[in-house]
Formats: C-alpha cells, sequence, structure tokens
C-alpha cells in the first residue's frame, strides 16, 4: 500500500482530516489538484463548535487574534450570537487562506505527506483496497490505500467516480462575489433593492468584499467563471453605484444549489465537506459543516484502519453527519428564499423578524447554526449525545480543562468522586490503551456535579454518562472496540496514568 488512507483535497477539510487521521496513528497521503495553496479566502466564518474542536487540538492559538462578532444573521434578518453556551460565543472572522494554512502546517508536522498537482482521474475500489490513477507534475501515477476520503469540493472527482448518488436542487439564482481594493462605497449588510440583493463591508487592510445577485437571472448567464466586469455591472444595476475602478484580488461566483449525497460511504470510499453537500454558503456555515465532518470522521477511521474499530463504527460516520447535513441544508434552503425571493417573500420575512423578539427562537437558531444543538443519539441524561461542555477539571496532576483532556485525540472517561468511582476504574482498565481514565473533580455548580463518570469520544461527543456500570462497559465496547488485556492491575495505575497524560 502506499498509504492506510487517501485524502483527497487539501482544503481545509482535508486537512484537518489527515490531521486527524494522523493523530489517530493512521498513514495519510493527501493529494491535490492544484500545484500551490489557493489565494481564494472564500469563506470567512468559524462558528463555536468547530472553534471548540481547534481548541481539543491546540490550534485557536495558531490563528493569532482573529476578530469575532457577535452579530450574525438569518436568512438577511439580525440574530445575535453573543449568548451562546461556549467558551468561544459569536462568530470568529478567520479568512480561509490562514485556516487552510494553520491546518497545514498541523497535518504535516503530524506527518501527513500534501502531494500538490495530483488530480484523481480513475478510482478502482478492490475487495482489500482503492487503487486510484492520477496525472501528476511527472506524469501519470497508480496508488493504493486501503481507504479513500473525497475532500475535493462540491465538483468532487471521488464523488463522480466512485459512483455517490447526489440528489438534490440544482441553482436557481447565482451570486457574484469579489474582494476589490481602492474603492469607498457604503456598507451593506443584506441590502434589498427591487433590483436584488447587495453587500458590502470593508475590512481593517482597506479590502472591500461585494456579493451581489439579481434574481431571476437565467443561471446559465453566469455559469461561467465571472470576470470583474460582470460583477461591476450587476452591482450597478442593484445599487447604482459604480465599481469598476476597482482593483479586484479575486472574483467568483456561488449559487443556491442545495445537494446531498444519499450516503457518505461507499465500502472504502468515504466523503466530507463539499464533496458531501453542497448548499450556499450562508454565514459560512459550508465551511464549518466540512470541518465538523472531519472531525467525526478521523478517529473512526483511524481506528478502522489501525484493526479497533468495533463492528459498525465507521457506518456512524454516515448515520451521524448525514442528518446533521440534512438540518443544515434545509436551514440554509429557508435562508436562501427569504434572502433571494423577491417581494413575495416579504410576509414571511416581517413573521420571522417578529419571532426572532423570542428568546427560545434565537435559541434554537443560533444552537443550529453555530452546531452546539448536534445531539447524535438520545440518553437517559441530557448531554449523551452531545458535546461534552468545557469545565475545568482537578485531577492528581493538577488543574485541566475538558478540553486539554481530548488534545491526545484519545477517548477520556472521566471519574468523578464517588461511591462507583472505584468500580468504573475497574472496568475501564482493560480500554486504559486506548483512552485516557482520569480521575478528577469539577465545580460544584457545574452540570457534571452530581454526576458520577462521563465517558467522551475523541471528538468531544458524550457517549455514555451516569453511574451503571454495566453500561459503561457497553458502552467502551461499542465505541472503542473489544477489551485489551490490562499491563497492569488498576490498583497499580499511576496518578500519571490517571490523569490521562500516558
Amino acid at each position: 500500500m502506499d498509504s492506510q488512507v487517501i485524502v483527497v483535497g487539501a482544503g481545509p477539510v482535508g486537512l484537518l482530516l489527515a490531521g486527524e487521521l494522523r493523530l489517530g496513528g493512521a498513514e495519510v497521503l493527501v493529494l491535490e489538484r492544484l500545484s500551490g495553496p489557493s489565494t481564494e479566502s472564500r469563506a470567512s466564518t468559524l462558528h463555536a463548535r468547530t472553534v471548540e474542536l481547534f481548541a481539543q487540538r491546540g490550534l485557536v492559538g495558531a490563528l493569532g487574534d482573529p476578530p469575532s462578532t457577535t452579530a450574525g444573521h438569518f436568512g438577511g434578518l439580525p440574530l445575535d450570537f453573543g449568548d451562546l453556551p461556549s467558551d468561544y460565543p459569536g462568530q470568529w472572522k478567520v479568512p480561509q487562506t490562514r485556516t487552510t494554512e494553520v491546518l497545514h502546517d498541523w497535518a504535516t508536522a503530524l506527518g501527513a505527506e500534501v502531494r500538490r498537482g495530483h488530480e484523481v482521474r480513475e478510482l478502482i475500489v478492490h475487495p482489500d483496497h482503492v487503487e486510484i490513477g492520477a496525472a501528476g507534475p511527472a506524469g501519470r501515477v497508480r496508488l493504493r490505500a486501503s481507504y479513500v476520503v473525497g475532500c475535493d469540493g462540491e465538483n468532487s472527482a471521488v464523488r463522480r467516480l466512485a459512483g455517490f448518488g447526489f440528489p438534490g436542487t440544482s441553482r436557481r439564482n447565482v451570486l457574484l462575489r469579489a474582494d476589490v481594493a481602492g474603492i469607498r462605497i457604503p456598507a451593506r449588510r443584506f441590502e434589498r433593492t427591487p433590483a436584488g440583493l447587495a453587500i458590502s463591508a470593508r475590512n481593517e487592510q482597506g479590502i472591500t468584499r461585494v456579493m451581489v445577485c439579481e434574481p431571476g437571472r437565467s443561471p446559465a448567464e453566469s455559469a461561467r467563471q465571472p470576470a470583474f466586469a460582470d460583477v461591476a455591472a450587476a452591482w450597478s444595476r442593484v445599487t447604482g453605484e459604480d465599481i469598476s475602478g476597482g482593483e479586484p484580488l479575486w472574483v467568483n461566483a456561488f449559487d443556491d444549489t442545495n445537494r446531498q449525497a444519499s450516503r457518505y460511504r461507499r465500502g472504502r470510499v468515504l466523503l466530507a465537506g463539499d464533496a458531501a453537500h453542497v448548499q450556499m454558503p450562508s454565514g459560512g456555515q459550508a465551511l464549518n459543516l466540512g470541518l465538523q465532518d472531519a472531525a467525526n470522521l478521523g478517529w473512526k477511521l483511524a481506528a478502522q484502519v489501525r484493526g479497533q474499530a468495533p463492528d459498525g463504527l465507521l457506518d456512524t460516520y454516515h448515520d451521524e453527519r448525514w442528518q446533521t447535513g440534512k438540518k443544515t441544508l434545509d436551514n440554509i434552503a429557508a435562508q436562501a428564499s427569504l434572502l433571494l425571493g423577491g417581494g413575495e417573500v416579504d410576509g414571511v420575512r416581517e413573521v420571522i423578524g417578529e419571532l426572532l423578539g423570542h428568546r427560545e427562537v434565537r435559541e434554537f437558531l443560533t444552537g443550529r447554526i453555530s452546531g452546539l444543538d448536534i445531539r447524535y443519539e438520545p440518553g437517559a441524561h441530557r448531554l449523551h449525545g452531545r458535546r461534552m461542555p468545557h469545565c475545568r477539571v482537578r485531577t492528581p496532576d493538577g488543574v485541566t480543562s475538558t478540553a486539554e483532556l481530548l488534545a491526545e485525540h484519545r477517548g477520556v472517561l472521566l471519574v468523578l468522586p464517588g461511591e462507583h468511582s472505584e468500580r468504573l476504574v475497574a472496568v475501564a482498565a482493560p480500554w486504559a490503551s486506548r483512552l485516557g481514565i482520569v480521575r478528577g473533580e469539577v465545580a460544584e455548580d457545574h452540570e457534571l456535579s452530581g454526576v458520577a463518570a462521563v465517558l467522551v469520544r475523541p471528538d468531544g461527543y458524550v457517549a455514555w454518562i451516569g453511574d451503571d456500570v454495566r453500561g459503561v462497559e457497553a458502552a467502551l465496547g461499542r465505541w472503542f472496540g473489544a477489551r485489551a488485556t490490562p499491563q497492569c492491575s488498576v490498583s497499580a495505575v499511576s496518578e500519571r496514568d490517571q490523569g490521562g497524560q500516558a
């Protein structure tokens, strides 16, 4: 094999997946069609759940000191994200070029290999491996891997070559977008005019991003890669302003296509990011959805290629992320209607605007958009299936946090003081090589207070919570595979091992 896993696509999703796979012990080769990193910073918003995932991997500091804002929207209607129950509320403004750079440096430092200038043109699935044919800088190459993951965008070659179904709706409206230097125009936040939609914002470097849409204009007219002249002409028709004298830094187009792969896995081939779902990038949700796909898949696929995955673990990637993707695509489709519809949606916009005055409605929408509302499966405890809430944890080795406990890409069983603690530690001991068993205490007012123990997956979601010994044993087997023979007795487990640092 040339690698255990080949990831196709070196954008943010492919690079995060490559790093997650390396943390899980898998060999990774990333193939990228482009010869160099893209200079287009299409998505510039990281949502709270994505930043939490970055924090679990120690990557937040590498992003620098990005500005954040609490001002978001739903279909162009103001929506405040300042009250999110997270250490990272609001929306974090990071150019996609910077996100890509940080993830590239992280993944390659962990040992992932990135080969640029390789365009995948052939994919053959065998019973025990996948074979890829690609055109590279030195000619055609053939590569083999146990698994292939397509992270190669909305026009995914992997999706097409592997025969994934991709149902949904085709574009009805096209939005033109450009970053422009040398212009000064009024800031516009989802301004609807009789001729269309206009958005403009100037950053600290004096660059103005403009987006413009003329609803009802034939998509065929804008199907090609637009020139800046196309953007300037549309901007003039919608706003009456002339921006043609500006200097375009980059120009592109996107639309309201809404499609989702019927499955995210077909045997040894999987999809993540825009290869699995294509949607209008409203509020940065497309990028964040893809990054969270990668976080969900990485630890599961790594366990699979290491031979430690329990039966069905890899299939939970599709089960969990397809449902999450469907909800996201539905809310984006609703926003597209509110944003791009004509006078026929004015009444709906007025009703939605009134509903946003209710706290419960705001919490529902901000939770859905930010990714904080994800619950992969129900359970008796409200945290079961949800992300592990951040808190400080006092362990025998000192004070740490739930994010820091997950930094090594292992699951964690956090055992809190109580009558069941010794039994829970003993039951978990056969899995000690695959997860950290941490004795700790949390603040009395934290929602974990009074809980006997909580089992957290490597992606930060609660797999089990409670005091039932049989329950934790079943959960350990379900998510972390068959028990291993302990290398030492439970009584001999050192404080360092109990701190999850070994």
